[in-house]
């Protein structure tokens, strides 16, 4: 699924919310450690990391792709 953008990039925390696995930005913190998130194959717990377009994310096994 793509997640697109109108900006540079997006924050993680912010991919969250728009692909509804949390509802405020304040479950953020708390996701980030529940949930296997990975970033372009690499594990991510920064609710903050930048992520530009072509970036690759997986969530519980479900693959979105940041695009512009």
């Amino acid at each position: 699924m793509n997640v697109k953008i109108h900006t540079d990039y997006i924050e993680l925390q912010q991919l969250l919310k728009l692909t509804d696995w949390i509802s405020t930005g304040g479950e953020a913190k708390i996701a980030v450690k529940k949930l296997n998130i990975y970033v372009n194959g690499i594990k991510e717990g920064r609710r903050g990391k930048k992520l530009f377009p072509g970036d690759k994310v997986v969530i519980q096994g479900k693959e979105y792709e940041v695009t512009k």
